[in-house]
Parts: C-alpha cells; sequence; structure tokens
C-alpha cells in the first residue's frame, strides 16, 4: 500500500474567494474525485485547527494500492484540475508518499 500525503498554505484572497472559501472549495473538489477516480482506496482531508505553529491550513492523506495506482490517480483529468487549481490559490505545498503494510 502507498499512503500520499499533502499539504498546503493558502493564499489569503485568490481567484475571487476568501481563504476560507478557497479552503472549502478545494476540500469538497478533492471528495468530489472518490467516485470518479477508483485508484483511491481511502481519502481523509483536514483544515488545520489552529493550535500549533508553522502549521498548514489543509491536509489530504490517500492511500493507494501500489505506486503504479497513485500515479494513475495523478494523471486522471479530474486530478489534474483540481490540482491546477490548488495551484492557483496556495502559498506552498509539501508532500510525502510511503508505502505501508495494510493490516
Amino acid at each position: 500500500m502507498i499512503k500520499h500525503i499533502v499539504m498546503w498554505k493558502f493564499k489569503e484572497e485568490a481567484e475571487g474567494k476568501t481563504r476560507q472559501e478557497n479552503l472549502d472549495y478545494v476540500a469538497e473538489s478533492l471528495q468530489a474525485l472518490r467516485p470518479i477516480i477508483p485508484e483511491i482506496e481511502s481519502m481523509e482531508i483536514g483544515q488545520d485547527i489552529g493550535v500549533g505553529r508553522d502549521t498548514f491550513d489543509m491536509v489530504l492523506v490517500t492511500t493507494f494500492d501500489d505506486a503504479e495506482a497513485l500515479e494513475r490517480y495523478q494523471h486522471h483529468p479530474a486530478h489534474k484540475a483540481v490540482s491546477a487549481y490548488v495551484a492557483q490559490v496556495r502559498t506552498d505545498r509539501a508532500s510525502v508518499d510511503f508505502e505501508f503494510e495494510r493490516f
């Protein structure tokens, strides 16, 4: 199994929306990928609750059967559309992909 984790910091305003509006829009857009991209085994999306320092605004945690499934997800046109929008509204991005065993 592969776990794919992505974190973003969002601009205060972008694409005619506030930061919170973009956070909500991106979360909804990501959730909409689940039924149309079969490679997604699981998906969690969270917004930072404002407790820590040096935090990101949003995190996406997805799981895939293998690296090939992750690659198909990343090249899916629906994912590319969401990713292109996020690129317009974010200031920073970090990600990590790692293998794990399903129990």
